[in-house]
């Protein structure tokens, strides 16, 4: 619902048709804005000359009655002029004198004869105009001088009806405005019909991107000869474009392949080390059995070195084993899981001498990918204590946090390069610059998978701080 307020999401098919309905209300405006405006101006002369007409004939009967100051002659040619309805629609007339006194008038009520002018009449004709329009009523009032030998006698007004010109101007205006509407709305349909057609290779190609997202087999449209020039063009520069990107995924997943079972060799040698070890002090214990078993306490002595030394074999080859399981089994994510991790990169530890500092902050039990998660930290340790130096520190911490999980890696090494902290921070990175950053690279896609975001910090003199958050939320059982 959102999204249909803020017409920038508006699909184009739909925003262009708006674009061109809206220029067409907009011409369609100003074309009946003018169209009205030149009407009225021509409506206004036609009244002005008409009116000029028709008082200069009604002054030409009423001058040698003014200059008697005949009232009675004079308010019946008023009287007639108001009557006749044929040339000019008059409502009423009156005789003004040049002392500013009414000799007569058609409607004596309302200009009483040999009164004063109205005080609103005499402000409405201050200036020199001959016609005005009443701002109150639809009515014209037009005037003429009379004069004999060219001095002023007295003035002619009179109020003409316009209403049956301003129902005109109404009727132009409705007439205008259904059909600009009408035609706004047909050009807007077609243009939306035109635009839906020309943009229709555009969902095509959607399409085919969705299908390039997921890993599917692409389809092109076989008619390309029939497309506009530029999507004919576009469409041969996907398909180009999506046969590289399959090539380099093809390539890629073998490189990753090839990473994995590299560092699955390297645990496993770690994980002999670690079970060979102990298995020498087991058969040493076994032979004390032999000689020694009659004795109880030797026997007891045995038999518990024997049960720690499996149990310590054991751990390693589970936490080898949940390591590496891809699918998710629905398992919590617990403290001791993490603790594994600590198991399985001792060996590299011990090898380079190096100090771990292991701080497990976890109480509870989490809803996550478990599998997921483990495999990236194991990689991000592994690397760790590949980059420390002989003698170096690793550093491992994991909190709990509201938002869900936090997890600190970090050594005193050289420090990451540029480009694989890039990729450990932009997880959607489509592949690693070198093939020396698939690890950063796996781990970038773990971390994509699992919806966290890792925060890469180089220190001034070397070392790397890797903070991962990671959301997650606490184990509730289901009886």
């Amino acid at each position: 619902m959102s999204s249909l307020l803020r017409p920038r999401h508006w699909p184009l098919s739909l925003r262009v048709p708006l674009l061109v309905a809206a220029c067409m209300i907009a011409v369609g405006t100003i074309a009946s804005w003018l169209v009205l405006a030149v009407l009225a101006r021509t409506q206004e002369a036609h009244l002005r000359q008409l009116a000029r007409t028709a008082l200069t004939s009604l002054g030409a009967s009423l001058t040698p009655f003014v200059e008697r100051r005949d009232v009675w002659e004079t308010f019946d040619a008023l009287d007639r002029f108001v009557s006749r309805r044929e040339g000019l629609p008059a409502t009423f007339a009156a005789v003004v004198l040049t002392d500013g006194t009414v000799l007569a008038a058609s409607d004596p009520r309302r200009f009483p004869t040999l009164e004063p002018v109205p005080a609103d009449w005499r402000q409405l004709w201050s200036g020199e105009a001959d016609l005005q329009l009443a701002d109150a009523a639809p009515a014209a009032l037009a005037r003429h001088r009379l004069s004999i030998d060219g001095v002023p006698i007295a003035e002619v007004f009179a109020e003409i009806d316009i209403s049956g010109l301003l129902l005109e101007r109404q009727q132009v205006f409705w007439a205008l405005l259904l059909s600009n509407a009408l035609l706004t709305l047909l050009l807007a349909a077609g243009g939306y019909v035109l635009v839906r057609r020309m943009l229709s290779p555009v969902p095509q190609l959607a399409q085919a991107v969705e299908q390039l997202r997921r890993g599917g087999k692409i389809e092109i449209p076989a008619d390309l000869d029939r497309q506009a020039p530029e999507f004919r063009t576009l469409f041969l520069r996907f398909r180009a474009m999506a046969e590289a990107v399959e090539e380099r995924q093809t390539l890629l997943a073998r490189l990753i392949e090839e990473e994995r079972l590299a560092q699955l060799g390297r645990l496993a040698s770690a994980m002999a080390h670690e079970v060979n070890n102990p298995l020498a002090g087991l058969l040493t214990v076994v032979d004390t059995l032999k000689r020694r078993g009659e004795d109880g306490a030797v026997r007891e002595s045995a038999l518990e070195l024997l049960e720690r030394g499996l149990l310590g074999m054991r751990n390693v080859v589970r936490a080898m084993l949940v390591a590496y399981k891809e699918e998710d089994t629905g398992i919590p994510l617990t403290a001791r899981a993490l603790d594994d991790l600590a198991v399985l990169t001792r060996h590299e530890v011990q090898r380079r001498r190096l100090q771990l500092e292991w701080s497990n902050g976890l109480r509870a039990a989490y809803e996550i990918d478990s599998g997921a998660l483990r495999q990236a930290l194991l990689n991000l340790l592994l690397n760790a204590c590949r980059a420390a130096p002989i003698g170096g520190r690793v550093v491992f911490e994991a909190e709990e946090r509201p938002e869900g999980l936090g997890f600190v890696v970090e050594d005193n090494g050289p420090g990451l390069p540029e480009p694989f902290r890039q990729l450990l921070e932009c997880p959607d990175s489509a592949a690693p610059p070198t093939s020396r950053g698939l690890g950063i690279w796996t781990v970038a896609r773990l971390l994509r998978r699992l919806g966290a975001r890792a925060e890469v910090t180089i220190g001034a003199e070397g070392g790397t701080r890797i903070s991962i958050r990671c959301p997650a939320r606490q184990w509730r059982s289901v009886a």
